[in-house]
């Protein structure tokens, strides 16, 4: 049915396949989410930084 070299490039597509899998699980379930989640408390933060200089401002 397979010769060995067929057999060796099968398993092979096999392991990139599935490594590709789970990346891809990985990185939707955590890291994507991580990311964004970070990005949304960093311009929350700015946000009310630039609140708090302005009502600083217009005190002074």
């Amino acid at each position: 049915m397979f010769e060995f070299d067929q057999y060796l490039g099968f398993l092979a597509f096999l392991t990139i396949l599935t490594i590709g899998f789970w990346l891809m699980i990985f990185l939707i379930t955590f890291v994507i989410p991580y990311w964004i989640g970070g990005s949304l408390i960093e311009r929350m933060k700015e946000i009310k930084e630039e609140k708090k200089a302005k009502r600083e401002a217009a005190t002074h």
